[in-house]
């Protein structure tokens, strides 16, 4: 079960964002990755907790943001449930989308999971709905993934399975690479894996 901490910053100016304290692990339905925020200054931020089926279909989110909530899950689409700081405001949403993305690296490898690539240089297209930080205000992002390349390093253990993805914003056509080895991100923009405590899962 890997456990360790990222820390997230503005991938254009490199401002310090948070500091997530992760674990996850694969199970008999699926992966399921769990982690809580910090601020710069050590001060509680929010929360993810996620856990996708065998397919890398959301089953279950939960995210906590500055006192907002969303709930979750792959259901005719994608399907949340968003609660303001009071409690007492909930809104429903839905689109037909494939899965969630946020700022939390944990959505990076639940895409992968669902996608399930093999070296290309061609490219797949998804659609995913954003839930964006501060408030967990969400929006759909259409998104394309290419698998370019799947190496393995030599390790003290077991060769380490390091993926190179390059996903392009539709919508901008900005272009970027995400390192995957596993489940735990190893690079991505405004992403740095600070510490791992044990090595990654290997998948099925």
């Amino acid at each position: 079960m890997p456990r360790g901490r990222y820390s997230l910053h503005d991938p254009h100016d490199h401002t310090p964002l948070a500091e997530e304290h992760f674990q996850c692990a694969p199970g008999p339905s699926g992966w399921r990755y769990v982690s809580r925020l910090t601020t710069p200054t050590g001060d509680h931020q929010g929360s993810v907790d996620l856990a996708i089926d065998e397919l890398g279909r959301p089953i279950r989110l939960e995210l906590h943001a500055a006192d907002w909530q969303v709930r979750g899950a792959a259901i005719d689409g994608v399907t949340w449930v968003r609660t303001d700081p009071t409690g007492i405001h909930a809104t429903e949403g839905n689109a037909r989308a494939h899965a969630f993305t946020g700022t939390s690296p944990a959505f990076l490898v639940a895409v992968a999971r669902l996608l399930r690539l093999t070296p290309s240089e061609s490219a797949t297209r998804v659609r995913l709905v954003a839930l964006t930080d501060p408030v967990l205000a969400p929006r759909t992002v259409d998104q394309s993934w290419a698998l370019l390349n799947r190496e393995a390093h030599a390790t003290d253990n077991d060769p380490l399975t390091v993926d190179e993805y390059q996903v392009t914003a539709l919508d901008t056509g900005e272009q970027y690479a995400v390192h995957i080895a596993g489940d735990v991100v190893l690079a991505a923009p405004g992403i740095e894996l600070e510490d791992l405590e044990t090595p990654p899962s290997v998948f099925p």
